[in-house]
């Protein structure tokens, strides 16, 4: 049962008193050679009176507000100065009372006090520590650098994890012992999890690259141990994560590419001090590329998005940053509207001034599109074809739009009608006399998005399995949002109007060993047939409608190389506007009529490379309809 403080602080004035007691006591028995009481009410007095201010001086040093478990090398000062003071205040009274003690027994009163006062609230704590320890999880730390150490006081200051091991490479700090922690070599860990009974390892690497935190994160996957991590330097900087509030491992980490720096002059060149507007702003893509430009600082920023809900979430985390980050003059517009209202759109551009567009709105997902065919060729093609015109109506200065890996040689819907979107930007850009520059960024899966397989996964493990890989051989290319968002920005200062840009996503990873990974660094172990007590299942549940197992980032081999390390711009085919206005016009009427045969002959015809993975036709209404 826990004490009230107040019978904390009368407990720790008791035991100061028999420490000052028997500090006083020991003097005299190592002074008893030459030692002299020349009266006993003299003693008396001296005792009372040390007594009475020894502990008024603690209590002015504020010595009893001190919570013992947390006691530090700051409170052992306090009780320094007060031993010292108690000492100082025991010579002026043995003078006063005509009390005789040698200097030799003054002195040994003083360092008895300090030992016993200090030392037993030291003991206290490792006491409660180790009684507390018991009750805790036992975890590794991995960095024994400033961050390691923080975690660690952090930890021991908390009541859920107990920090019984710090790793690092660092051969000065092996064998050693930080805060009571012994240091060990990396090559140790395997060991020390098994013998120590470690639960959890905790990366405190904030300022690693991803590459090194790669290397360490395969080195403890087999462990089969939950690996978390703290936040990152710039979180806690900022005052936005505190160093103990644990995270799980993040993917982009597994990586283990680190992003190159954006190059402010190109970041700034389209946004600093104009007018942009962001098509689906409150999309996964749209919306990193609004708190980009924010950052940037433009004139004002137009949202434009269809869901009310994506606009207005979307709209309040922009003002807080504006706030956060003092960035005044800053004015955000949200406009609700569809990019497939030509009329709507023009009016939003030509009201506001706008100078620069960032094209994000369309339907990314495969399945979906494929199951919704008019809607798909509606939205990304029509879509891309009324904002383009209205971007030239309003004499926007620059027009980007956000394309995908998937539009190379497509084998669905969706990748099909963002390869036409390139296409009928290409067109206008060869039609185009106005100041209008059109620029097009092709890059492929986004971690964190709202289509990406890794919240998916993460979900699955949570709930305990199993975890849905569609086929064991699918890979894929991946790069974080902010990313992205960053070279999209960047590369659309490049290069002439119409030009392709290609963003280097890295190598490509096989979906199954991430999600191998994911379980892993989870603490726990994949069920298989060799390991039928796993903790979870991995499902191959097949390729959906109009699913590749291999993406790929250029029709050719013709690249020319960008300013930019990541960014390189593609040489293809492209159609003059009229045989792109010939193809909108046969698409418009399929649609219209919803003949969607016709739609996907008409798609299978165009120079997009289209090359369906299956025969039938997906669309859900027109299998109805032919039922």
């Amino acid at each position: 049962m826990q004490l009230p403080r107040p019978a904390k602080r009368a407990i720790s004035v008791i035991i100061d008193i028999f420490a000052i007691l028997a500090s006083l006591t020991l003097a005299l028995l190592l002074s008893r050679d030459v030692f002299s009481i020349s009266s006993a009410v003299s003693w008396l007095g001296v005792v009372t009176w040390l007594l009475v201010g020894s502990i008024a001086v603690f209590v002015k040093l504020g010595l009893y507000r001190a919570v013992v478990r947390y006691v530090s090398v700051r409170a052992f000062g306090v009780v320094l100065t007060g031993a010292i003071f108690s000492t100082l205040l025991l010579y002026g009274l043995l003078f006063a009372f005509n009390v005789n003690l040698p200097a030799t027994g003054i002195v040994n009163y003083g360092l008895t006090t300090l030992l016993l006062i200090g030392g037993s609230r030291f003991a206290m704590r490792a006491i409660y520590h180790r009684m507390v320890s018991r009750k805790k999880i036992p975890v590794m730390i991995y960095g024994a650098g400033s961050a390691g150490r923080q975690l660690a006081q952090a930890l021991n200051n908390g009541e859920e994890f107990s920090p019984v091991v710090l790793v690092d490479d660092d051969k000065t700090l092996q064998k050693t012992v930080l805060l009571g922690i012994p240091v060990i070599d990396p090559a140790q860990v395997p060991d020390a999890v098994e013998g120590l009974g470690i639960e959890r390892i905790l990366l405190a690497l904030p300022s690693a690259s991803r590459a090194v935190r790669k290397t360490i994160l395969e080195s403890l996957e087999t462990l089969n141990v939950r690996v978390q991590t703290v936040p990152g330097m710039a979180d806690m900087v900022n005052g936005e994560m505190a160093i103990d509030q644990l995270q799980d491992v993040r993917i982009e980490d597994l990586l283990g590419r680190d992003p190159v720096d954006p190059d402010p002059a190109l970041m700034q060149q389209h946004i600093r001090g104009k007018v942009v507007l962001v098509t689906g702003a409150g999309g996964s893509i749209g919306s990193e590329l609004c708190r980009q430009i924010v950052m940037q600082k433009p004139k004002a920023l137009v949202l434009y998005e269809i869901s009310e809900f994506g606009l207005y979430s979307i709209e309040r985390e922009l003002r807080e940053i504006i706030s956060r980050h003092k960035l005044d003059g800053i004015t955000i517009y949200p406009i609700i509207g569809t990019v497939q209202r030509r009329n709507r759109i023009a009016a939003v551009m030509k009201s506001f001034h706008v100078q620069t567009v960032y094209h994000a709105a369309a339907y990314k997902h495969v399945p979906l599109v494929e199951f919704n065919m008019v809607e798909g060729v509606r939205n990304n093609v029509f879509g891309t074809w009324h904002t383009a015109e209205a971007a030239i109506a309003a004499n926007v200065e620059l027009f980007v739009l956000i394309s995908t890996d998937k539009a190379v040689r497509p084998t669905n819907v969706m990748g099909t009608t963002k390869r036409l979107s390139e296409l009928v930007l290409q067109g206008l850009a060869q039609r185009n006399s106005s100041a209008t520059r059109f620029a097009m960024v092709r890059f492929g899966n986004v971690l964190g998005s709202s289509g990406s397989v890794v919240p998916l996964f993460k979900k699955q493990i949570e709930q305990g399995g199993p975890v849905t890989v569609t086929h064991p051989d699918i890979t894929r290319y991946f790069m974080t949002i902010p990313e992205a968002a960053q070279l999209v920005i960047q590369a659309g200062t490049m290069g002439d109007t119409g030009a392709v840009f290609v963003l280097d996503m890295g190598e490509p990873v096989k979906i199954v060993d991430m999600a191998l990974k994911m379980i892993h660094l989870s603490g726990l172990e994949v069920r298989s047939e060799a390991h039928p007590d796993g903790d979870i299942e991995i499902v191959y549940s097949g390729l959906r409608p109009g699913e590749k197992l291999y993406e790929e980032l250029l029709i050719g081999d013709d690249v020319v190389a960008c300013d930019h390390p990541r960014i390189c711009r593609a040489q293809e085919l492209a159609l003059d506007w009229p045989a792109v206005e010939v193809l909108l016009e046969e698409l418009n009427d399929a649609c219209i009529n919803f003949r969607i045969d016709e739609l996907r002959a008409i798609l299978l015809r165009a120079p997009t490379g289209y090359a369906p993975s299956e025969e039938g036709i997906n669309d859900l209404i027109w299998s109805r309809m032919a039922d």
